[in-house]
């Protein structure tokens, strides 16, 4: 698997190294984001394999008032080369760079369950509000730390948005807005106060869609100032939030969607909890 990390990266350690400080500082929460990290004939050998999901609405489509996406993170919907990328960026050697990158002391803790990762497909009119992730895996019991995104789009157009935005913990403004161009990472902390989405519609032509890898990363156990106390539940599922001089008030209270139930439950905040049909 050497040649999945690009020449110029292929040290991690030196890499981590340098990278470390400009991580721990970012505004508003630790992020980095990394350009050509990957070998470039690799990565296009995964996007040319990358599935179709949103020609296959029955089987991927996730459709409700807080994201319109396509995703997939069944091993048997991803094709093996993908498959084997996902092994790698869940290896000992690339979790002992993150490791180092982010400053996290505990162990980092794979998802072999892809719990809400895996392929993600957004087509235009598709989008993903704000929010900051559940916190905890619903099967593994673990504390979810680190999000990372990896993105497959050639020749993106700035006036197509679907940028990653990052917003302040007060949710009063977006600090960094990140296009989603093709051989970009971005890894960022995940707390109650990581909050980010894609929450304009996309405005890309019916036949290009935004396409993207996101990996999980796990610790058994975290630090007191990553949690809000104020949200009362240690093990609390996605949480969207209101951006001011919008009009997200995309759920009504108790209101029931595909996939998700999502309650409005004080002010500005919902929740979303899962269930079953």
């Amino acid at each position: 698997m050497h040649n999945i990390i690009s020449e110029k990266f292929k040290d991690l350690r030196s890499q981590s190294t340098n990278y470390k400080s400009k991580f721990i500082s970012a505004k508003p929460f630790p992020y980095i984001e990394i350009d050509n990290f990957f070998d470039e004939k690799f990565l296009n050998n995964v996007l040319d394999s990358f599935p179709k999901m949103s020609e296959n609405k029955h089987n991927f489509n996730r459709n409700n008032k807080a994201e319109v996406k396509f995703a997939t993170n069944l091993p048997e919907n991803i094709p093996d080369n993908i498959n084997k990328f996902i092994e790698y960026l869940n290896s000992y050697f690339f979790l002992n760079f993150l490791k180092d990158l982010t400053g996290i002391k505990e162990k980092l803790i794979p998802d072999p369950y892809l719990e809400g990762a895996g392929l993600h497909e957004i087509k235009t009119g598709g989008f993903l509000k704000i929010h900051s992730d559940f916190n905890l895996h619903p099967e593994l019991k673990l504390n979810r730390r680190l999000n990372l995104l990896i993105y497959l789009n050639k020749d993106w157009k700035q006036e197509w948005g679907g940028h990653l935005e990052l917003w302040d913990r007060d949710m009063k403004s977006c600090k960094v807005k990140i296009p989603p161009l093709f051989n970009k990472m971005v890894i960022f902390n995940t707390t109650d106060f990581s909050f980010h989405g894609h929450p304009e519609p996309l405005n890309c032509p019916n036949n290009v869609t935004r396409k993207s890898i996101a990996l999980y990363y796990y610790t058994n156990g975290r630090p007191s100032n990553e949690i809000n106390f104020e949200n009362g539940n240690m093990d609390r599922p996605t949480l969207f939030q209101k951006r001011p001089g919008t009009s997200d008030d995309f759920l009504k209270t108790g209101e029931i969607v595909k996939r998700a139930e999502y309650k409005k439950i004080f002010g500005k905040f919902y929740i979303k909890k899962k269930v079953k049909y």
